[in-house]
């Protein structure tokens, strides 16, 4: 494995690397050769730290958090939030119920960071 991954990336392997991380990096690598890597847009998402679909979510997603201890389950339907048994038309709204206090519902439940 050390040696495929010398003839890749032109350097020796990192020390005690799990030998299932390094044929994955070279499968990444071959695969990307082959097809063509991320495109430009895609490359400064990753280095920016920002998704292109934080929120969007699948119907029939599950939402989890725990919050003070308990933790709360949402799931995503077509047209709104189940959470405990009631329909919800928003994730801020049980943002809200959860914690008694005006909550960005996406940034809760950690589909979207912070401005900060």
């Amino acid at each position: 494995m050390a040696r495929r991954w010398q003839e890749c990336f032109g350097v020796p392997a990192p020390y005690l690397s799990r030998s299932e991380i390094l044929r994955q990096a070279i499968a990444w690598h071959l695969q990307t050769k082959a097809l063509g890597g991320l495109t430009l847009q895609e490359k400064r998402q990753i280095q920016s730290g920002a998704s292109k679909a934080t929120t969007q979510t699948s119907s029939g997603s599950r939402l989890i958090r725990v919050w003070q201890g308990k933790t709360h389950q949402v799931t995503v339907l077509d047209s709104g939030y189940l959470y405990e048994d009631k329909a919800w038309k928003s994730l801020s709204a049980i943002a809200r119920q959860i914690t008694g206090t005006s909550w960005s519902g996406p940034v809760f439940f950690g589909l979207k960071k912070t401005g900060k």
